[in-house]
């Protein structure tokens, strides 16, 4: 088989992470096929049974089997790349065998990078991934996540209120605090933006201002305004959301 025909899985449990690497594949590799989409592992096992792709990407973190876990049962069927969030060691680790990576969220020069890598391997027998995996666990198991916050504490009135990070809709910076918006109301905290970007899980919370942190899955949906600018909707709270020029490859579909 040559790279013009070459057929892909994605499997990753966060939609948007699927949209937008298939939306990054396409530009850099306008002929790979992406011949199926799994939520989690179990179902990226058994799709890739169904449809033999040449090359599938695996999110490390799924519900169920764990994209480590699922390269195990994919071993020599596939040309294998994890798509991860993970500490640096773990980058290394995968740097020092056969296995490629992607780190979240994924970019465009990283992307290229790799698939060229891909092209070169269509055809040949998929890299003996067994010896890289063992280093893999032998560091710990499946690499292990940072430890993110996941409770947000404010002063409200003589009480101190304890948030998860769940029920966050996004942060806003506000002068000399950060404004907690839920759907229930808002509160202000002290810590700073840039404090908490470096604190809560970058899969779960993307920066789409400078001002502006919002929870990937509480976004209804993106629009552009009439000056061409996008603006994300978020659910549970009418106020629309400017997304910065920067910050516009997020949603590079639109």
């Amino acid at each position: 088989m040559n790279a013009a025909a070459a057929t892909a899985l994605i499997a990753d449990d966060e939609e948007p992470m699927r949209d937008m690497l298939r939306k990054r594949l396409h530009e850099c590799w306008p002929g790979l096929r992406i011949v199926a989409e799994a939520a989690n592992g179990q179902e990226a096992v058994e799709l890739a049974g169904r449809h033999l792709p040449d090359i599938v990407f695996l999110d490390i973190r799924m519900p169920g089997l764990s994209g480590i876990e699922a390269a195990r049962l994919l071993f020599n069927r596939c040309h294998i790349v994890f798509v991860t969030a993970y500490d640096q060691y773990a980058i290394e680790a995968f740097e020092q065998g056969a296995l490629d990576y992607l780190l979240k969220p994924v970019g465009g020069e990283r992307l290229k990078t790799t698939c060229a890598r891909l092209k070169g391997r269509i055809g040949r027998q998929p890299d003996d991934i067994e010896r890289q995996l063992g280093r893999l666990l032998a560091l710990g198991g499946a690499p292990r996540r940072r430890n993110y916050l996941h409770w947000i504490q404010a002063q409200v009135g003589n009480s101190l209120r304890m948030i998860s990070t769940r029920e966050i809709l996004f942060f806003r910076a506000d002068e000399k605090y950060t404004r907690v918006q839920t759907a229930q109301g808002e509160v202000l905290i002290r810590k700073t933006l840039k404090e908490l970007a470096d604190e809560l899980d970058p899969d779960e919370f993307w920066r789409i201002h400078r001002s502006t942190l919002v929870r990937v899955d509480a976004i209804a949906h993106v629009t552009r305004d009439l000056r061409g600018r996008q603006m994300v909707r978020v659910r549970n709270f009418t106020e629309e959301l400017e997304v910065s020029r920067g910050n516009t490859h997020l949603f590079q579909q639109m």
